[in-house]
């Protein structure tokens, strides 16, 4: 099959594919969710080498796993689920002898929290090179990065990779209605802690 033919199948048949032989078929599953899950995988982490590790773990669970799969289930929030939970437990082990630095995370800019969050995903074309040059974008990794580690993980699932309500009680294994709340709680303690931010720079 050729692979433009490849492209228009669903995961569920790519991976059908793959458990036939085909090689192709795979490659173009990781190759269809590589860029999602690796800047999920850098917005959480912020860790180059756990990013990497676990990269290669999540997909290597798939390829360890595309037998057993329910094909009935979309693939992305599986992939995510693998990922969030192996960036979890890397997470807490690196974090047992490790401390992230706050520093310097303001803005002279009073932006709302949308404001900021449409400053890293209104142009989905924007390259990530220059993405990641953005002062702004910069600053909100950075606050993100300082929150605890339930509300960081939601925010960026809701906001940064899209998913609904029902994905990520999925993906985190919770209710949706807690899906909710925490989102709440997040986005309140992303505001609080930004402003907080801004007040201090203001001070110096």
């Amino acid at each position: 099959m050729a692979k433009t033919e490849l492209k228009q199948l669903t995961d569920a048949q790519l991976l059908d594919r793959y458990a036939a032989g085909d090689e192709a078929a795979f490659r173009l599953i990781v190759n269809r969710y590589k860029d999602g899950l690796y800047s999920f995988l850098r917005q959480f982490l912020n860790r180059q080498d756990l990013v990497e590790d676990i990269f290669q773990e999540t997909f290597l669970q798939l390829f360890n796993s595309r037998d057993s799969f329910d094909r009935n289930r979309p693939l992305r929030p599986w992939l995510f689920t693998i990922a969030a939970n192996k960036a979890k437990d890397a997470l807490r082990k690196w974090q047992r002898t490790s401390a992230i630095p706050i520093g310097s995370i303001a803005d002279s800019q009073d932006l709302s929290f949308d404001e900021m969050l449409n400053t890293l995903t209104s142009d989905s074309t924007i390259p990530s090179e220059e993405l990641e040059k953005n002062e702004t974008a910069l600053r909100v990794g950075r606050v993100i990065m300082n929150m605890p580690e339930n509300l960081r993980e939601i925010l960026i699932l809701a906001y940064f990779n899209k998913f609904s309500y029902k994905q990520m009680a999925e993906i985190l294994s919770i209710p949706i209605g807690t899906v909710k709340s925490r989102l709440h709680t997040a986005v309140g303690r992303f505001s609080k802690d930004w402003k907080s931010s801004n007040g201090s720079k203001e001070s110096k």
